[in-house]
């Protein structure tokens, strides 16, 4: 008795021999392995390559003498606090912490206001002029600050501003307005025209489809325009040591400044006072850092 086998047909061969290589090819979308390790390799890389500032600045902040950053290796066997407990106890540090959060806070919240209302209002409405007031707040941003410091310092002046936090609010919003009323201009548009138009068929007048509908589908542009107005016044140097005269008015900026002389620097103190400066940024861009993503507004009419 005999067994005989029936001959594949060559379709049926073929057909087996592709499934068999699309089973043993990578899937589109999937790298190898040596893709993966050089991808991870390069992402390790520039982390390390970022945060090593920060290290190094937290370093240099625990060495003792004010020269250590000429010979960091001889820090390892002196580490020490005292550097952050001379700034807390010895410094105005509470003083400009105090000064640095009313200013910031305070032109983050008046200059996103201002800026929130006039990029809403030239994206939306159509005056005479519209484009070229826009155009306008674009030209400011090209005089140097060196420029600026003495019409705005005789105008305080003149309105008795000089040394005021008020003051030093107003001179930042001029510098973070016609930013943020781009940003915020350009985010307007991308929000549908419909949902304006469905707030006044609900009876809502234009202030209230601003606050209740086009402000909560606007988070991610109003967080990226509150976090450039808190640094742009929570690091800045010049209008601050113009304007501010008093020792417990001046800000963080301001108040590193003290730490150096025309023949002394106290670097170590310098140092560790940056590490505590860094602390409130990073715990606002912390507060912010989750609505600073787009595409909030997907969604927002049914179409």
């Amino acid at each position: 008795m005999s067994t005989t086998t029936a001959p594949t047909s060559a379709p049926e061969a073929q057909a087996g021999s592709t499934t068999a290589s699309r089973g043993n090819a990578p899937r589109r979308g999937r790298r190898g392995l040596l893709g993966t390790l050089a991808s991870h390799g390069i992402l390790i890389a520039g982390s390390l390559i970022a945060l090593f500032p920060i290290l190094w600045l937290v370093f240099l902040s625990l060495g003792p003498d004010k020269d250590d950053y000429l010979h960091p290796g001889r820090i390892w066997g002196k580490m020490t606090l005292e550097n952050y407990s001379y700034v807390l106890t010895e410094t105005n540090f509470f003083d400009w912490l105090t000064s640095t959060l009313i200013v910031s806070l305070g032109t983050t919240v008046i200059g996103v206001i201002i800026a929130a209302t006039t990029g809403y209002a030239v994206s939306r409405m159509r005056f005479p002029g519209y484009k070229k007031f826009m155009w306008v707040l674009l030209v400011t941003q090209m005089f140097p600050i060196a420029v600026l410091i003495v019409p705005m310092y005789q105008i305080l002046s003149e309105l008795q501003l000089i040394d005021t936090y008020f003051g030093l609010i107003l001179v930042y919003c001029s510098t973070a307005v016609p930013y943020c009323a781009w940003l915020l201009k350009g985010y307007f548009d991308t929000i549908p025209f419909e949902i304006d138009e469905a707030g006044r068929v609900d009876g809502l007048t234009p202030f209230g489809t601003f606050f209740r509908l086009i402000l909560p589908l606007a988070k991610p542009g109003l967080a990226v325009a509150a976090f450039y107005s808190f640094i742009t016044a929570f690091g800045e140097v010049a209008f601050a040591s113009t304007f501010m005269l008093s020792d417990t008015k001046y800000t963080f900026a301001v108040g590193l400044q003290s730490f150096v002389s025309e023949h002394d620097a106290q670097r170590n103190l310098m140092a560790a006072t940056a590490v505590l400066v860094a602390i409130p940024v990073s715990a606002f861009f912390y507060l912010v850092q989750k609505n600073l993503v787009t595409g909030l507004t997907a969604g927002g009419t049914k179409g």
